[in-house]
This record gives C-alpha cells, sequence and structure tokens, in this order.
C-alpha cells in the first residue's frame, strides 16, 4: 500500500543567504530572506515519488524569514509558533497538500561567523507534512505531535529524524470506506480514514472558518463569483483562514472543479501574480501592499471585515433558487431559530439519518445545482463530445419561470467548469449516475435527499502500525534538543555547504570586536554616558564641517568636497538619526549667531540635497521633531537671504512625501501652539495665528504689500504674516486648504476665521502665481526646468491678478457664508476643480508660450503579452540601415515577457501592431538585441535563442551561461556579447551556435555592459560594485574601476568618457585610457539607473528612483549640475538622447519628449548653459500602470513603455521640423 505522508521537509536559513529581491548576503534584521530548503525525508535522490515542488520553501513561508534576537517568549503571542495547512496544484490540476508549522529557531553557528550575523540569532523555520490526501486534520495532528516531541523536556526515545522516517515510510493510505488506520508517534495514537468512493468528495476540513467571516449574503456573493469563474483574491491576516475558505468554496461547488490559477496562500513576493488576466483564486496576506496593483474586475473578499468589493457586478442568482440556498444555510447555521416554531415530536420522520455534519453543507448546494440544472440531460447531444444545446436549455427554464434568461445562468453555462463537467462524462456511478443525477431523481420521486449518500459502515477493519523503539532499549537514553536538528548529511552535502560558506566568509573586524565586547559589559548608565559622548562627538564634527563647507572657494565645488561626503555619510550611516537632527541643529546654531545664510549657487545645491537626504531619514524613524525643524530652517535660510540667489530651499523639499500627511501638519500646528507664551489670549485668535504659520510654510512664496493682511487678517496677526510669508513648499492650494480645514474644524474656530483663512489662501495663490509662475510641484509642473525661475522682482505687479485666481478666491470666500458643512464641501469640490481646470489652462499657455507646434499625440495600448513586460528593444536606423537605405523594420519594437514570449511591433500599422510572435524560452525574457537580418534573445532559462528576422523561425539556441541572462547585444560579423547573472560576458557565433570566448568573469553578477564599436571595448557593471573594462581586440582586461559602494545598474560610453550609475546615489564619470574617476556625480537621493552622454554639448543627463533628472555640464575645470527635471514622480528608468531630441520614461507610465530647436544651436554664450536649451515639447497623459521597461525611437518621435499588468503603451508625437 502507498504510504499517506509522501515528504518530511524542513525550511530556513540555508547556507546562502539572499533577500526577497535576490541580493546576497545579511543585511540586518530589518530584511526578509528567501527559505531554502534545508532537509527532507525521503532524501534526495529517491524514486518513491516525484522530488518535492521547487517553489515549496516560498510557499511554506510566504512572508520570508526574519531575523530576531529572541526565540519562543511564553508572554508575547507574537512568537509563538503557527500551524497552518497550503495547497500546492500541479501543472496536471492535481494537489498536494502541506501541513506547516513555523517557529523560530536559533541560528546555526557556522552561518551566523560566515554572514558576521549576532551571536544568539533567530530566524524562521518551518517544518511540513506532504501528503496527496486532503487529510487537514491528520496531517496536523501528526505535525504537532512531531514538533512537541522535538521540544518536549522529557525527549525521545528515539533520534527524531527516526521517528520521522518510520512515520512518512510506514503509515498507509486506508481503503476509501473500509479501513482506518492507527499509528503511534512516542505515546500518541493517531487514527486516519477515508470515506467511500461513491459519496461525496474527501474533505478533512470544517465549513465554519467560511460562515463564521462572512454572512449569508457574502458567502452566496462569494459562490457566484467562484461559479462565474472571476479573478477572486482572498484577504486575511491569518494564513490558516485563507487555505480552509478557499478549500470550502471549492468542494461547495462540486460536481464542478474550479479549472484556472489555484493558490490559496500566495508568498508575499508574488503579489505581482494579481495583474494575472485570466481567472484566478489567490489568498493573500492583509499585510501585503497592492496599493499599485491594477485591481480592476478582482473580487476582493476581505475575510476579517465580511466584505466583498468589485469593479465589475457580479449577476445575482436567480429566484426561486435564491430564496431556497439563503434557506438552507440560514437552516445550517441556526437550526434552533429557523425552526422555533416547528412541532419536536409525533410525526415520526427522521431526516438525514445517514447524513454527517460535514455532508449538509454540502446538500444545500447540490440541491441548487439540481434546481437550476433540471433536465439539464435532456440537453445534451447523443454525440462523442457531449454537446450541450445552450440557447434550447435557456428558452426552456424561461417558459418554465415566464421570465427572459438570466444572465448569472447564462454566464455559468459558458465558463470552462460546466464544459469540464460536460467532458468528464454523464458520471461513473451507479446506473451511470453522479450524484447530481441522482439528487435531481430523488426529488422528482419525492424521496430523502439524503439517500442519495452511502450508509457509513458500521465496523472499519483496523489497520494498526506498530512504533518501534530499539533504540532506547539499546541506550536506555532520551533525546532532548534544543533546537529542531538537522538530519544526517553525506559527505558531499557538508563539503558543499562548508565551499558556500566559505565562499561568503571573511576575517572579521577585531577592533569591532572588542567595541562590541565592551559595549555589552557597560552598565545601563554608562551605556547612557557613552550615548552622550557619541551624540557631542558627531555634533561637534557636523559643526566644524559645516563651517569649512561654507568656507569654500569659489573654484571648489562644494558636492565633490570631502566636507559634503563626510556630512552626507554622518546623517545615513546613523540609525538613531543622530546625524541629520545634529546637522539641522547646527544650521540653526549657526543662523543664531548671526549668520545671514548668504549661500553661493553650488553651497544652495549642497544645502537642500543634505537638508533632503536628513528630512527622507528622519520620515523612515518618524522622528518629527527634526523634520519639523528642517522646515523651519529652510524657512529662517530664506528670510535671511532673500535676495542673494534665484531660488529658495522649501521649493526643492516639495518632492519629499512627508508633506502630503495630515499627521505631520497636525503634530506642527500642535507643537506652534505649545510653544506660545502667552496663552491668556482669544483663543480663537491664537489658532488663527498658529495656521497663518502652517499655512505659509505649505504655500507662500513671497509677500509684496501689506494690504493682504489689512483686508484679511486682523490687526495682531499682520506681523505674524509678514515675519512669516518669506518662503513656502508651494503645496498643491487644494491639497493644502483640505489640511488647512481639517485642523481648523477640530479646533472649533467660528465662521469669522473660516471666512479669514480662506480669503488669507485665495489672496496666497493669487501672490504665488504672479510672482513665481506655475507650480513647481511633483504632478503639476510642465517647464522644462525642474523648478521655475521667479520672475524679476521689479516686473511683479500686484495690481494685474488672474481673472481665474479672482474667481477662485471668491468662490472660497462667499461659500463660507452657508452654515450646511456639506456645502461647504461641495463649494471645496468646485474650488479644487476650479485650481485644477486653471492650472490645466496654465501649463497649455505655457507650452504654447514656447513658439511649439501644437501637433495632435497619439498613445495606443499594443496587448498581447500574459505576463509583466521585461524587456524592450527598439530596432534602430543604425542596426539595419545598409546600401540601400533604410529596412521596413527600422523602428519595429520588439518585447519580452514573463509569459516565456517574444513579440515583434510594427507602429506603422494602426490596429495590427503584432507582426511575430517567438516562442521557445522557459523562462522570462530579459534581453534582446537585432541586427539586419537576426534577433536574440535571453531569458531566465539561461539560454540566448537566435531568430530570423524574416521568417521569424528559430535558427540557434546559444547554451552556456549557467545563469539568467541579463544583456545581449548584436555586432557585426554574426557575433552577438552576452553577459549572465553568472558573472561571465560571452561572445557567440550565431551562425554556428558555438561561444567563441568567454571574454571575462566578474566576481559576481553582471548587471549592465557597453560595448563601442569604434575602439572596441567593452565594459560591465554589476553587484560587486566594480566596473570592468576589457579591449576585445587585444584580448586583454584594460582596467577594474573601484569607488561605487553600491551594485553598478547603468553604463554609459562614448570615447574616452565612461559614465556609471550605482545603488548608491552617485554617477562617476571615469577616463578609459587613464582608468581613473574624474568625477563624482552626487545630487540623487535614489539609486541612478539610467545615465546618458549628450554629444552635441558634451553634457550628462542622469534619472534616479527619486523621481529626478539631472543635467550635468563641464564648467570651470569640473562638472556641475546645471538643470533639475521634476516632472516624472517615479523611478527613472530610460533616458535616450539624440543630436535634437530627448526621450525619458519613468516607473510610474509617465514619458516625456524633449528637444532643442536647431536654430539655437551655437547661438551660446561662454558663459551660458548648452544641456540646459531642452526644452519640453510634449508629454503624453499618464495611466495607471507599473512599468517595469521603457524604449524610445527618437528619430520617429515615439516612446514605449512596457507594464506589469502585460500591457504596451505606445506614444507616438508625429512632429515636422
Amino acid at each position: 500500500m502507498a504510504p499517506i505522508f509522501e515528504y518530511f521537509i524542513m525550511c530556513g536559513i540555508g547556507p546562502e543567504i539572499r533577500t526577497l529581491d535576490e541580493s546576497t548576503g545579511f543585511f540586518g534584521t530589518s530584511y526578509r530572506y528567501l527559505p531554502s530548503l534545508l532537509d527532507q525525508y525521503p532524501p534526495p535522490g529517491h524514486t518513491l515519488y516525484p522530488p518535492p515542488p521547487p517553489q515549496l520553501p516560498t510557499c511554506v513561508l510566504p512572508a520570508g524569514v526574519e531575523f530576531y534576537v529572541s526565540g519562543f517568549d511564553h508572554n508575547d503571542l507574537s512568537t509563538y509558533p503557527r500551524s497552518y495547512p497550503i495547497v500546492l496544484t500541479e501543472g496536471d490540476g492535481s494537489k498536494i497538500y502541506v501541513s506547516c508549522i513555523a517557529f523560530r529557531d536559533p541560528v546555526d553557528e557556522d552561518i551566523i561567523e560566515a554572514y558576521d550575523i549576532p551571536s544568539n540569532s533567530y530566524a524562521d523555520k518551518s517544518i511540513c507534512l506532504v501528503s496527496r490526501l486532503p487529510s487537514f486534520q491528520v496531517l496536523r495532528n501528526a505535525l504537532e505531535e512531531i514538533f512537541a516531541l522535538c521540544f518536549s523536556p522529557g525527549g525521545s526515545c528515539k533520534p527524531l529524524w527516526d521517528v520521522i522516517a518510520s512515520m512518512v515510510s510506514n503509515v498507509p493510505l486506508p481503503t476509501p470506506g473500509k479501513d482506518r488506520v492507527l499509528f503511534a508517534i512516542e505515546n500518541s495514537l493517531l487514527a486516519v480514514e477515508a470515506p467511500p468512493r461513491d459519496g461525496l468528495p474527501h474533505a478533512d476540513i470544517s465549513f465554519q472558518p467560511l460562515v463564521q467571516c462572512l454572512d449569508v449574503d457574502n458567502l452566496i456573493k462569494l459562490f457566484t463569483a467562484v461559479l462565474l469563474e472571476r479573478r477572486i483574491l482572498l484577504r486575511s491576516n491569518k494564513y490558516s483562514l485563507l487555505t480552509l475558505v478557499s478549500e470550502s468554496i471549492c468542494h461547495l461547488i462540486y460536481p464542478f472543479r474550479w479549472q484556472h490559477v489555484y493558490i490559496p496562500l500566495l508568498f508575499f513576493s508574488g503579489v505581482d501574480y494579481i495583474d494575472a488576466p485570466t481567472p484566478y483564486m489567490m489568498g493573500l496576506h492583509s499585510g501585503v501592499d497592492t496599493a499599485g496593483l491594477s485591481m480592476d474586475g478582482v473580487v476582493i473578499v476581505d475575510l476579517e471585515c465580511n466584505c466583498i468589493t468589485t469593479s465589475e457586478e457580479i449577476p445575482p442568482i436567480p429566484e426561486p433558487e435564491l430564496s431556497s440556498l439563503r434557506g438552507e444555510i440560514l437552516n445550517l447555521l441556526c437550526p434552533n431559530v429557523v425552526g422555533i416554531d416547528l412541532i419536536k415530536v409525533g410525526l415520526g420522520k427522521s431526516s438525514g439519518q445517514f447524513c454527517t455534519v460535514a455532508a449538509k453543507p454540502w446538500m444545500a448546494f447540490l440541491k441548487f445545482f439540481a434546481s437550476i440544472l433540471a433536465g439539464y440531460r435532456n440537453f445534451i447531444e447523443n454525440t462523442a463530445a457531449n454537446v450541450f444545446n445552450t440557447q434550447a436549455f435557456l428558452k426552456k427554464r424561461s417558459r418554465m419561470t415566464n421570465e427572459p434568461p438570466d444572465p448569472m445562468i447564462t454566464q455559468f453555462l459558458e465558463t470552462q467548469g460546466f464544459l469540464d463537467f460536460l467532458e468528464r462524462g454523464i458520471g461513473s456511478d451507479e446506473n451511470n449516475y453522479n450524484l447530481l443525477d441522482k439528487l435531481q431523481d430523488a426529488l422528482g420521486r419525492g424521496q430523502d435527499p439524503m439517500s442519495i449518500l452511502p450508509a457509513p459502515l458500521s465496523d472499519h477493519e483496523i489497520i494498526t502500525i506498530s512504533y518501534q523503539s530499539e533504540s532506547m532499549a539499546v541506550t536506555g537514553g532520551r533525546y532532548v534538543y534544543d533546537r529542531f536538528p538537522s538530519n544526517t548529511k553525506t559527505e558531499e552535502q557538508e563539503e558543499k555547504r562548508k565551499q558556500i560558506l566559505a565562499a561568503v566568509s571573511g576575517t572579521p573586524d577585531e577592533s569591532a570586536k572588542i567595541r562590541n565586547d565592551t559595549a555589552e559589559s557597560l552598565s545601563p548608565r554608562e551605556r547612557a554616558a557613552e550615548r552622550e559622548r557619541m551624540v557631542l562627538d558627531i555634533k561637534v564634527k557636523l559643526q566644524g564641517l559645516w563651517l569649512r563647507l561654507l568656507k569654500l572657494g569659489p573654484t571648489e565645488d562644494p558636492l565633490s568636497s570631502f566636507e559634503y561626503g563626510t556630512i552626507l555619510a554622518l546623517i545615513e550611516s546613523d540609525a538613531d538619526g543622530i546625524g541629520g537632527s545634529g546637522f539641522v541643529e547646527c544650521i540653526r546654531e549657526h543662523i543664531n549667531t548671526g549668520w545671514t545664510c548668504q549661500l553661493t549657487e553650488e553651497q544652495f545645491i549642497a544645502v537642500k540635497e543634505l537638508l533632503k537626504t536628513a528630512i527622507t531619514l528622519a520620515t523612515s524613524r518618524n522622528d518629527m521633531p527634526t523634520i519639523r525643524d528642517a522646515l523651519e530652517v529652510s524657512a529662517e535660510i530664506y528670510k535671511k537671504d532673500t535676495n542673494n540667489i534665484s531660488d529658495f530651499v522649501q521649493r526643492h523639499l516639495l518632492s519629499l512625501s512627508i508633506w502630503e500627511e495630515l499627521r505631520f501638519w497636525e503634530g506642527y500646528f500642535e507643537y506652534l501652539m505649545d510653544q506660545i507664551s502667552n496663552k491668556s489670549s482669544n483663543y480663537a485668535t491664537l489658532v488663527m495665528t498658529q495656521l497663518i504659520v502652517v499655512a505659509s510654510h505649505m504655500v507662500l512664496s513671497k509677500l509684496f504689500h501689506l494690504t493682504f493682511g489689512i483686508h484679511y487678517c486682523s490687526k495682531p496677526l499682520i506681523y505674524m504674516i509678514v515675519d512669516c510669508m518669506k518662503a513656502g513648499l508651494g503645496l498643491p492650494d487644494a491639497d493644502a486648504w483640505h489640511i488647512i480645514e481639517t485642523i481648523a474644524e477640530k479646533n472649533n474656530i467660528g465662521y469669522k476665521q473660516f471666512i479669514q483663512i480662506r480669503g488669507y489662501l485665495s489672496h496666497v495663490y493669487q501672490l504665488r502665481f504672479a510672482y513665481w509662475g506655475i507650480s513647481a510641484s511633483k504632478a503639476q509642473s510642465l517647464s522644462s526646468y525642474g523648478l521655475q525661475a521667479p520672475l524679476p522682482q521689479d516686473s511683479a505687479n500686484d495690481g494685474q491678478q488672474p481673472a481665474e485666481a479672482s474667481s477662485v478666491g471668491r468662490s472660497w470666500v462667499q461659500s463660507m457664508f452657508s452654515r450646511g458643512t456639506s456645502l461647504r464641501a461641495n463649494s471645496f469640490t468646485r474650488v479644487k476643480s476650479s485650481v485644477s481646470d486653471e492650472h490645466g489652462a496654465a501649463n497649455k499657455q505655457d507650452v504654447g508660450s514656447a513658439g511649439q507646434k501644437r501637433i495632435q499625440t497619439n498613445v495606443r495600448i499594443l496587448r498581447g503579452h500574459n505576463g509583466a513586460i521585461s524587456a524592450l528593444h527598439c530596432v534602430t536606423r543604425k542596426e539595419v540601415w545598409d546600401l540601400v537605405g533604410d529596412r521596413e523594420d527600422a523602428g519595429f519594437f520588439i518585447s519580452g515577457s514573463t509569459d516565456c514570449m517574444v513579440k515583434i511591433w510594427d507602429p506603422s500599422l494602426r490596429g495590427s501592431e503584432l507582426r511575430a510572435t517567438l516562442e521557445g524560452h522557459t523562462g522570462a525574457v530579459r534581453a534582446i538585441s537585432s541586427d539586419r537580418s537576426k534577433i536574440v534573445s535571453g531569458a531566465d532559462d539561461e539560454s540566448i535563442l537566435v531568430w530570423d528576422k524574416q521568417t521569424f523561425h528559430l535558427l540557434e539556441e546559444l547554451r552556456g551561461h549557467t545563469a539568467p541572462i541579463s544583456c545581449l547585444r548584436m555586432l557585426s560579423g554574426e557575433r552577438a556579447l552576452s553577459s549572465s547573472y553568472d558573472g561571465t560576458l560571452r561572445m557567440w557565433d550565431v551562425r554556428s551556435s558555438t561561444c567563441v570566448a568567454t571574454i571575462g568573469r566578474c566576481s559576481s553578477a553582471v548587471l549592465c555592459m557597453e560595448y563601442d564599436d569604434s575602439s572596441g571595448i567593452l565594459a560591465a557593471g554589476g553587484w560587486d560594485s566594480v566596473t570592468y573594462l576589457w579591449d576585445i581586440r587585444a584580448g586583454r582586461q584594460m582596467h577594474k574601476l573601484t569607488g561605487h559602494t553600491k551594485w553598478i545598474r547603468c553604463i554609459r560610453m562614448n570615447g574616452d568618457t565612461l559614465i556609471t550609475g550605482s545603488d548608491d546615489w552617485t554617477a562617476r564619470v571615469w577616463s578609459i585610457s587613464r582608468g581613473t574617476c574624474d568625477a563624482v556625480l552626487a545630487c540623487h537621493a535614489g539609486a541612478v539607473q539610467c545615465v546618458e552622454y549628450s554629444i552635441l554639448e558634451k553634457g550628462i543627463i542622469t534619472g534616479s528612483t527619486d523621481g529626478l533628472v539631472r543635467f550635468w555640464e563641464v564648467a570651470d575645470g569640473g562638472i556641475r549640475c546645471v538643470k533639475n527635471l521634476t516632472l516624472h514622480c517615479a523611478a527613472i528608468l530610460s533616458i535616450n538622447a539624440s543630436e535634437h531630441w530627448l526621450g525619458i520614461g519613468a516607473a510610474d507610465n509617465s514619458m516625456s519628449l524633449f528637444h532643442r530647436p536647431q536654430e539655437r544651436l551655437g547661438g551660446f554664450g561662454s558663459s551660458a548653459s548648452k544641456v540646459s536649451g531642452w526644452q519640453l515639447y510634449r508629454t503624453p497623459q499618464k495611466s495607471a500602470a507599473v512599468v517595469r521597461c521603457v524604449a524610445s525611437d527618437l528619430e520617429r518621435k515615439r516612446i514605449c513603455s512596457g507594464g506589469r499588468n502585460g500591457l504596451i503603451r505606445l506614444w507616438d508625437a508625429t512632429i515636422n521640423i
């Protein structure tokens, strides 16, 4: 007999530690790590069953592995072991049932030593039992007995893995309906049996979680959504609940089966699966954020809140079936209430004599199917395919009910589940009938519905599995464990483990060990004193560095200085925020000593970047005092130095998200109220005074005259306004008013004060519009510059206010005369739309003022992929040009996806852009390149495929890499270059599918490479933070360029200049011939994802995850940032520059096209900024999608983006120059 248990599995942290984003190494307890399969029984290499699914470790620990400083604590529920089931579905549709226990276990000492993990650390571990039998309770009981035996004080009489081996090997599957198998684990006796095959399907689960989480109406709604095969997402903070509810609802649709993707417990890193366009049923922990996903059409079932939401209507079940089903469910849930009026004795009728409690829910839903499909067998045509005449069946039902065909039944008859039911035949039970047919016949004859179920056997054949304990007799001892033990390893497994750990281990820093030992020996008072000394030391260092930064000469670049780099390091490296708060305090103390805040333009850039970094890190720590102090310091700098520079710091802080949060402004308002020394004044006046201060930081940039104060505010406030209205973030007006209004309402100020504050904000908006022009906020700016330069002060005219702004101001004030809150809310909505319309008109005027042509833009959505777009390539003229001229495929886009397919798109064929689909990969496509006759694609399956561009046939498969392909580049002479996560770079002959040479080997994965055809130089970089240079023609390595401290993401080469971008927030400029770093570009607040070289003016353009695009040029012997672009709100993924055009794409699906008019070329003076000559030409409306890759065709003014939802967005701006 086959055993009931296929595997015992243990998963957790193995010798190779990787984060969820595939970064190798230990990065602290704040990260989550990928679990590994640590041990199993039967061991690997056996032939009894197929090997465990490769995704099993990820599924049994769906949140990943966390590290902890402590283990199990009786007083802390979060440390308790968790027991939960999961269900895996194989390719053929069969299910694998797994019971799991997750717990904290000590980390192995060799792993702690190799990765320098703090000693006595704990990490998540999971033990599992795998079976093909859905006996959830038996699996759970057996696994819990194993777990309890391991950690019991008395220990076990046999080694634990011997107990596991005996159980897995010896406990057989019971014969359905006949056998009951008894087996023991130490002193605990367990039993397992299976119901008869001719009854209801075996389900060792309780339906209680389903009916306890959802009321009757929501239960029926979920049941209907499952029947109609919608995309269903279950949400709960309990793993067991997700699996049990998923299994319950799948069993209730018997005799039909769920035919689509089924993942009851989705691992956290697989959240992208939710974007799948096909039907699915998934369960996702409530703690996983899905804000960035497209949830259109998804039925979201919140099991904690008894709530079901969806953007698509679910047709209801028709009557009378709905009332009947609802009544049956209520009878099951509340039998004493439903039958309270019925007589209890004397009728002599007993129903359900053979019905078990578990069968009752099934029977309610089976009766529902019997009703809506009454007589369905008469409409099955007598053919081999069992074709069902849907239209005739619907007409018959319409005649019976006198109702038109019901949408719910119509959709149900078209589902895969119903077709599968027909294809499986009319059944295999007695008289060739299945249970549905039996029930219909029983109801037609007036019989008890429960009579169709087989009678349970009174006596089962008992099979007893003996528990052998020979080890105790031999040794006389017990086996006690302080952690879950590992199984015995083979010599080969031990050697492999040692090699992996040896590769990552290094010599520990002895001084660090001494410091740690010293710190551990200090008393709490000594630790506090040591911390105070450390804080004082950091502040003294910051004070000296700050003063030296301000004393730098005019020829010295602050951003490249030692002082700037050290201050930045002190701010970033301290987790407690001492560096950030100390830097802000340092500036405030300097201002209090009489500093006039005069800054050069370069010093201004350095100061604002340091403040942005301090605020960003303080936000991540929820350090509101530091954020508040930084906001006030930035305002003080402008108040002291209003005329020295043409910009101010607070405008640059707007890119940070903290200013959009109501919690910060409420906390800041409370802080201001607490600081008031004279609280004897009128309370409303005090509140108004502080609201003015809050609003001044939000909105205003400059105050022109005191007439505003006289018109809208009481006299005591005038001086406060004049003192504070020197700077402002430039927050969108509607958002600022929403925050101000919320705070004001909470403090119960009167309507007169509401009128004053609204009028104040209206006037503020007019002043800002007149002085600074269009808002430079993240979402509104259409300026070609990152931040709008102010108008000359002598050109500002208070009397000339925009008509739209004046009307907005009047509507704000007039709306306050209504005492109804609903009217005020409606007024606010109208004002918000008016402001939005005004911005839109201003934006159009701004674009038109640049003298550009009004053109018709066209955004097309290209559909065809079933997975996320993972690679995009544009066929350029350079790739396909020959002596005859341009080929027709110039301008084609080629896409690759996680659905393993490559597709070719022709943008010139509107409506039928898809030219070809290339199938051959078995993994996600990551890289694509092409030449005149061939296309090459590389994927996660470690292969490179070569395709004929004319016939689209597969020509060759290039094998040699041992990890996913990261980059490809076609060369002349039928050659191709490839790089891989295995760290190698190879050259291939695509005609013979042979590897011509392994050009080089990096110490870790290669993420980017660049090749110069003219010089034959190849550059590559990746995980090891080193840039490698090879001269391919000479067959030698030129340089190893070190300087970056984190992954290198992008490389651009032009002549002797090499530019690299890294996750360390910097870009570097290198000399290829000398192998030296010429400049460090360090103004970004995020990883630098893309770099570009603007050939005409020898400028550099960088894009980062902070959403900024920066323009750099050589000036005075150095490189300085001359322009910032804040048009995009998410990570910049692509920058592509030609002589006259510049295309940019970002991860938020925003794209922009810039141009430099020909007549301006050469017209710059020697002191003018050449690279800043780029002007915004056009940007399409952004759509809601998360973009993974972008490609540009600047010759035809097209930009293409590929989304996580599998859609390609093609923007075509046809322009005549």
